[in-house]
């Protein structure tokens, strides 16, 4: 158990060496190569320090298998390489490898050049016998040349690399802010979507109920007013229709497709008297001015008498309703309150809840207020604040 542990650990080691298959089989190949070159060469170029040719081969060709961990461990082995080298005169080729290695993957720059300059001390203070014969500026040069370049060299491609995964990781967290945004602009498509579905589907099909009711109410002993609620009920159900349609064109081809116009307050005239041909008390009152007001304003304050109203057939039955409408020269205010209601609503209809919450939805949209509660003596009130913007001077 103890032995198949250890093997266990070696081989978690000896992976971990390497970030891919192919690094790995880079290194030990070029670790393989160049222990013969090596090997090969200093059995020829030298006779050594103090060994005889066939150690000197020897140990560079151990130095040279060392290359396999130069990716996990340069540190250790340019030290290794230096007190290996200089001690027993050990290394060639795969001097000029460690020393890349350790400026491509060591961390601390001030590590690497502290490690380069011990080597080309070691390299000046016991140099080779070849080396020795050669003049002190000779040795200069060649010590700059075979150790501070492959160590320069290293430290470019290690900050190239560097340079290259930050790119990299900065690609992948725009791709990932993009996704983000993608899926919250969805999520505000479908939101709005919803609203406009609740606006047409919910209120229009509310009202038509109430009409019905109305209907079956009169059928029997007023056929003249049964027939005109009939007549209403298909109007409504045909404005229905044509404003899902407008939806279902904008989620096929864009808000290209919305008609230019607005509505206006004619329409939301039509709204009170639409509900009050089924027997709600609808009271309007519009103060100020009457003037065109921007698209998102006029349909913002056309919803909102929608909704309110559509929420008094639900909940208040036929309680009393006020409509007031203040048009004033920076903003639009709009009130929608009824009063207690005198009996519970004899047609059921559901009601899910998101009404306010989209008329919210929209009037913050348009950096206005929006407050909707119970009434101190009973009753609801629905009020909004949309300001205006200002007009632009002639010039």
């Amino acid at each position: 158990m103890r032995i198949r542990g250890w093997w266990e650990g070696f081989r978690e080691w000896w992976w971990e060496l390497w970030p891919t298959r192919r690094s790995q089989a880079l290194d030990l190949s070029l670790a393989v190569a160049l222990a013969a070159v090596d090997g090969v060469f200093l059995w020829f170029a030298t006779d050594g320090f103090w060994l005889p040719p066939v150690a000197v081969s020897l140990c560079s060709a151990v130095l040279a298998l060392g290359l396999a961990v130069r990716r996990r461990h340069p540190v250790a082995l340019a030290l290794f390489a230096v007190a290996f080298g200089a001690a027993l005169g050990a290394g060639a080729f795969s001097t000029l490898v460690i020393l890349y290695s350790l400026g491509a993957y060591t961390a601390s720059r001030r590590t690497v050049l502290a490690i380069a300059a011990l080597n080309f001390a070691a390299y000046l203070l016991v140099p080779g016998p070849t080396a020795a014969k050669e003049p002190f500026l000779g040795l200069l040069v060649a010590g700059v040349t075979f150790i501070f370049s492959p160590v320069l060299l290293g430290l470019y491609m290690g900050a190239r690399k560097q340079l290259f995964a930050s790119l990299q990781e900065r690609a992948e967290r725009l791709e990932l802010e993009q996704h983000l945004l993608a899926e919250r602009a969805r999520a505000e498509e479908r939101t709005r979507i919803a609203r406009e579905m609740h606006d047409v589907v919910a209120n229009r099909i509310s009202v038509m109920v109430v009409h019905a009711g109305a209907l079956k109410a009169v059928a029997a002993r007023d056929p003249a007013r049964a027939a005109e609620t009939a007549a209403v009920i298909g109007d409504m159900g045909r404005q229905a229709l044509e404003e899902l349609r407008q939806v279902i064109g904008v989620l096929r081809h864009g808000e290209d497709v919305l008609p230019q116009t607005s509505p206006t307050l004619a329409d939301v005239r039509d709204l009170v008297d639409q509900s009050g041909a089924t027997g709600l008390r609808v009271d309007l009152r519009v103060r100020g001015e009457e003037r065109p007001m921007p698209p998102a304003v006029s349909r913002a304050v056309y919803r909102l008498v929608q909704e309110a109203l559509t929420n008094v057939h639900k909940h208040a039955g036929d309680a009393d309703t006020s409509v007031d409408l203040r048009l004033r020269p920076e903003a639009v205010e709009v009130e929608v309150t009824n009063a207690p209601p005198r009996a519970a609503p004899a047609h059921g209809l559901p009601s899910g809840g998101n009404g306010l919450l989209g008329l919210r939805e929209r009037v913050t949209a348009l950096g206005g207020v929006f407050t909707a509660g119970q009434c101190d003596g009973g009753g609801f009130r629905v009020r909004a604040h949309l300001p205006l913007p200002a007009p632009s001077s002639p010039h």
